[in-house]
This record gives structure tokens, C-alpha cells and sequence, in this order.
């Protein structure tokens, strides 16, 4: 299943004033990188990936329309998928990446790495 590009040019849209975010595809979506973590990601797997920290996770999965993000067969600790139904509104999708927002703003910045450039020959 393709990820929601529709879901992703709204996150998109969100970040665009921040001039320490970028994007990296990756887990069949597109993840989203703040200072050189990474915040959400809209998944290929459906819905929203948060990054709400190990701390905040059991009070999110109790909210509506989320659940765990299971990653090779268990729980990631620090994140939550949420469902479609869950970002609909502009006020509901921009709480959500606040929430990773303000979880990744609690993390040292990691420096961009370099990408390695494929040589032929």
C-alpha cells in the first residue's frame, strides 16, 4: 500500500517554515526530520507515525483512532501510529506534529550525514 501523499504535503506544509526540517524516505513513507530526528512520518502501512517519546505513549494509545506502532513484531516505545480518522482536521494533524515536534526538540540535534554517492566504474 503507497503512503497517503495527500496526508503527507499537509505535514508538508506544517514543517515548511522550518529551515532545520527535511524529508527522508524510508519504512514505505516518507519520514519527517527535525533536527536530524526524526518527528512523524506518514506510513505505507496506513496512517501517522508520532514520535511522542516512551513516556507519553501509554496516554496516547488511549486516545481515539490511535495505537501502538508495532515495528518486527513488537512495540516501538517511543512512537504511536495514528489513524486517518484521528489527523482529518487541520487542528488535529497540527497536534500531532506538535506532539513530535516537542518530543524531538527534547533530543541533542544530530548532525546531516553526508549522503555516500554511488560510483560507477
Amino acid at each position: 500500500m503507497p503512503y497517503d501523499k495527500k496526508a503527507a504535503e499537509r505535514v508538508r506544509h506544517l514543517l515548511a517554515d522550518r529551515a532545520d526540517s527535511y524529508e527522508r524516505k524510508m519504512m514505505g513513507g516518507v519520514a519527517f526530520m527535525v533536527t536530524g530526528g526524526m518527528c512523524c512520518a506518514v506510513s505505507g502501512r496506513g496512517g501517522m507515525l508520532v514520535r511522542v517519546g516512551p513516556e507519553m505513549q501509554a496516554r496516547a494509545v488511549k486516545e481515539p483512532n490511535v495505537r501502538p506502532m508495532i515495528m518486527g513484531g513488537r512495540p516501538a516505545k517511543a512512537f504511536v501510529r495514528v489513524m486517518p480518522e484521528g489527523y482529518k482536521t487541520v487542528a488535529a494533524l497540527r497536534k500531532w506534529v506538535q506532539r513530535g515536534l516537542d518530543y524531538v526538540a527534547t533530543l541533542p540535534p544530530k548532525p546531516l550525514k553526508p549522503r555516500r554517492s554511488k560510483r560507477r566504474g
